[in-house]
């Protein structure tokens, strides 16, 4: 069997397994260990991936495999990996892995939260190894389907609202993608569906193009919280239960990201060039945006939710820059916040579950009273804010200098547009560093003034197993970055030359 199909195969196992769980013990039991082989998984892949590269493959996906599932739309189970698709299985197993351990004492109804859990890993895991785009639509609708009750059901504060948000706008972008979809199969001849066919084909007509590429953007964008379709996304990390906000904000809204840059610039390239501009003010917008509204939150989850907004805003901003450097940079953001993102919340939800409170105002010398956690979230809030030897910095610094220095590989003349634009997202820095330094000092210093809080206990060894191996990997990629970026270069480039061959 193809090592691929090992992705989807392991979370259909666990799910089977959990539905034959009798107790609390067998479902921990299945769960640690079916995330532990996929991370296992994952890391073994991503050396394999390296090897192969270095014995000289060159080809564009590796690993691949193809078997008709429906011919007469030419659909089928195709799967392969570039470098994008490795890191962002890795993160995934990452965030899997260690959202387990933060839902460990999650009460009532463990099993039906797990299954639910299970399947949305499911969903992401099959988007990432797919080449063909009505098999990734399917896995992706599959990634998005159990939020709703997984908030709904687990969730906190406004979560029946708040799931109902985030379905309806997310079912609003999946109706948007389909037509795209659609589009591009039959603008590209209804011969095809596989990816890396419909890119080197090429031949969808450049009015078709124009016409298509909002509809694919937007409906990948509206998960990537593109302003202004980001709405759902701050009510929906609030209400989420911890674990959900880790997976939701670390991997489920990468693959907005992820299906913009390899379905909507990769398949509609001239569009990509003709329309990108408009879609940089947006996203230039969502930056700025999310990075003050972040300022004037008072509560931890919706502060961390608008600063998601600003970071999955800079993804999208780089990514429409065109050019190696920069796009290189939007990669290594999504695996930075990713990592970043799932730390925070994890430690949020920590936090709550013992002072039961995320207002910023009624908390205060929490560094006094549970300091394992206080530590985690100072890391945190420093790697968000890019302080060199994180995550953060590389992938923030990557995006800046590409996107203010380089030209564009396309050629587009509007160099000094997107030097303008550049200037005005690089105010996030300030604005970023403002509201974690403001939350920090408020949170953790000072003089207790709730005296339960006094009574209140540090982590537990489950706790403390997410939190460390989080750090771990934030300054593993600060500190080592170059493995990351060499493996997503070998993949940035292919892509970027169909743009820059219109």
């Amino acid at each position: 069997m193809n090592i691929l199909s090992f992705f989807v195969l392991i979370p259909l196992l666990m799910l089977l397994a959990l539905w034959l769980s009798r107790n609390l013990n067998q479902v921990r039991t299945v769960m640690v260990v079916g995330s532990s082989l996929l991370l296992a998984l994952s890391v073994y892949l991503t050396f394999a991936f390296i090897a192969e590269r270095n014995a000289g493959n060159d080809a564009e996906m590796l690993f691949t495999y193809s078997i008709a599932w429906f011919k007469p739309l030419n659909i089928a189970y195709a799967i392969g990996v570039d470098g994008i698709s490795v890191v962002m299985l890795l993160l995934s197993s990452i965030i899997v892995f260690t959202g387990t351990f933060a839902s460990w004492k999650l009460k009532p109804m463990t099993k039906e939260y797990f299954l639910w859990f299970t399947l949305l890993s499911t969903g992401v895991y099959g988007f990432f190894i797919c080449t063909d785009l009505f098999t990734m639509f399917m896995f992706y609708e599959v990634a998005l389907i159990p939020m709703y009750l997984l908030i709904g059901v687990w969730g906190s504060g406004k979560k029946e609202y708040s799931a109902m948000k985030l379905t309806l706008m997310l079912m609003g972008g999946s109706a948007l993608l389909i037509l795209g979809i659609v589009g591009i199969y039959f603008g590209n001849g209804a011969t095809t569906m596989n990816v890396v066919e419909i890119a080197h084909n090429n031949n969808i007509p450049h009015t078709l193009q124009n016409i298509l590429f909002p509809f694919v953007f937007i409906g990948f964008g509206v998960l990537g919280a593109l302003f202004p379709f980001h709405t759902w996304s701050p009510d929906g990390h609030a209400s989420a239960p911890t674990a959900v906000s880790m997976l939701h904000a670390g991997v489920l809204m990468k693959l907005g990201g992820y299906g913009c840059f390899r379905i909507a610039m990769y398949l509609l390239p001239h569009a990509a060039n003709e329309l990108s501009w408009i879609f940089l003010i947006l996203t230039t917008i969502s930056v700025v945006y999310g990075a003050f509204s972040a300022c004037v939150q008072t509560d931890l989850k919706y502060i961390n939710a608008y600063s998601s907004v600003s970071h999955c805003g800079l993804v999208l901003f780089a990514i429409l820059m065109l050019n190696k450097t920069a796009v290189t940079g939007a990669i290594l953001q999504m695996l930075s916040h990713g990592l970043m993102t799932a730390l925070f919340f994890a430690l949020i939800g920590m936090i709550y579950g013992r002072t039961h409170t995320r207002d910023i105002r009624e908390l205060a010398g929490l560094m006094k009273i549970m300091p394992f956690l206080a530590v985690g979230y100072v890391i945190a809030g420093l790697a968000n804010l890019g302080l060199p030897g994180f995550s953060g910095f590389i992938a923030e610094m990557t995006i800046f200098v590409g996107s203010f220095g380089a030209e564009p590989v396309s050629g587009d003349p509007n160099a000094s547009f997107r030097m303008v634009a550049t200037i005005i997202a690089c105010t996030s820095i300030v604005v970023t560093a403002v509201y974690i330094l403001r939350v920090v000092g408020k949170i953790l210093y000072g003089t207790v003034e709730n005296k339960h809080f006094l009574e209140l206990t540090d982590a537990t060894w489950d706790e403390r197993v997410a939190v460390i191996c989080l750090i771990f990997c934030v300054a593993g990629l600060g500190l080592a970055p170059f493995w990351a970026s060499n493996v997503i270069n070998g993949a940035v480039e292919p892509i970027l030359n169909v743009i820059a061959a219109v």
